[in-house]
């Protein structure tokens, strides 16, 4: 099987990739990196992966929205597992911490040292990158650049571990999810879900989420994406927790689809905790 993630070698994505193909129990997957999220998405809605690993939310700055979006795109695909991954930065570079000016990561990883970087490294200038195993990447052999991603990433590129750990929160982590282009499951303790309202009227919301209340389906997130249609226009994403059986879910969904204008349904699928 050919599992896409957010490349190069080295990310936080790939060894959630690997985590997540043994849990599916492929013994020997073939990992195939891609140059942003949207990326591979679409290598698995275009065929050329079996499967997609994606991040889709953070403990500490909540969802990346460059997947919901994504996920948004392609209704079609399905969620077929979870996994919370621990997120353990380190500062890594080629020369002394004192010498840094530049400080290079995904956006992510920097907001989730921002405090650490406040304190240690206050007058660096901070760069964003594509994910944290290319800011690795691009300051290899640099005496006045350094990186912020995971040890394997060090490793791979040959850099020194100037600091360890350095995420402001101990508890960082970060959920992924395995998307696959099979028939949805209703079955598992958790299930995710997208949709927008026909129409912006004062207790539109609150009727759709009556549907979930009303069934005894607990919400463990609920986060808006604009349209990108027309200003005031949303997209809500949804997880909900399940009860043992589909039934509460089907009739949810039931009560939800003439509230909608559109409704999205990706799946009801397990969820490792890894942290």
């Amino acid at each position: 099987m050919r599992f896409a993630f957010l490349g190069p070698v080295g990310t936080y994505g790939e060894q959630a990739a690997r985590q997540l193909a043994e849990l599916e129990e492929v013994a020997r997957p073939e990992l195939v990196p891609q140059s942003g999220i949207r990326a591979v998405v679409q290598a698995l809605a275009h065929g050329s992966c079996d499967a997609a690993v994606v991040p889709v939310e953070n403990s500490v700055e909540g969802g990346v929205t460059s997947c919901l979006d994504s996920l948004w795109e392609h209704p079609d695909l399905t969620v077929a597992r979870a996994l919370v991954l621990p997120i353990r930065h380190a500062l890594l570079g080629s020369g002394p911490i004192e010498g840094v000016s530049e400080v290079l990561s995904h956006p992510q990883a920097l907001a989730q040292c921002s405090q650490w970087l406040a304190d240690h490294l206050p007058r660096a200038l901070q760069l964003p990158t594509s994910s944290t195993a290319e800011a690795a990447r691009l300051v290899a052999g640099s005496r006045f650049r350094a990186a912020i991603a995971s040890q394997q990433a060090g490793g791979e590129h040959g850099l020194l571990e100037l600091a360890y750990p350095i995420n402001d929160v101990p508890g960082n982590c970060t959920r992924f999810l395995l998307l696959r282009r099979a028939p949805r499951s209703l079955h598992g303790p958790m299930a995710s879900l997208a949709f927008s309202m026909h129409s912006n009227k004062p207790g539109a919301l609150l009727e759709a989420l009556a549907c979930f209340a009303q069934r005894g389906l607990n919400m463990s997130r609920i986060e808006s994406r604009p349209s990108k249609r027309e200003m005031g226009e949303y997209i809500f994403f949804v997880d909900l927790e399940l009860p043992e059986g589909s039934a509460p879910l089907e009739h949810a969904l039931e009560g939800l689809r003439p509230l909608c204008a559109h409704l999205a349904l990706f799946g009801a699928y397990p969820i490792t905790n890894l942290s």
